[in-house]
């Protein structure tokens, strides 16, 4: 089993960033493919970010591709979301998710265990 705990996430003005971070523990963290997903209300779930276990690729929606980064420090167990220039469409709640095979990083069902999530919202 993999337990996820996201944090980080908050209220911040258009234009502003924040840092999401997801801790891991359980099964060996440097085994996984890691990545973000979020959800605003009213609308269905949708891939943000991933990374591969050893950190070397990377994938980014298109929408947040420029202002996202996703990084993670296997040392830590921590998986990180870099969000700068934040607008009110960002607003949602985010999941990290962890996915051992890593065959499709930007597929939801691609992926083994999810966060709980935490809510960051975006005003304008």
């Amino acid at each position: 089993q993999v337990q996820l705990v996201e944090s980080g996430g908050g209220a911040v003005q258009a234009g502003g960033s924040l840092t999401l971070s997801c801790t891991s523990t359980g099964r060996t963290f440097s085994n996984y493919g890691m990545g973000w997903f979020r959800q605003a209300p009213g609308k269905e779930r949708e891939f943000v970010a991933a990374i591969s276990w050893s950190g070397g690729s990377t994938w980014y929606a298109d929408y947040v591709k420029g202002r996202f980064t996703i990084s993670r420090d296997n040392a830590k167990n921590t998986v990180y979301l870099q969000m700068n220039s934040l607008n009110p469409e960002d607003t949602a709640d985010y999941y990290c998710a962890a996915d051992f095979l890593a065959l499709s990083p930007t597929a939801q069902g691609d992926y083994d265990y999810w966060g709980q999530g935490t809510q960051v919202t975006v005003s304008s």
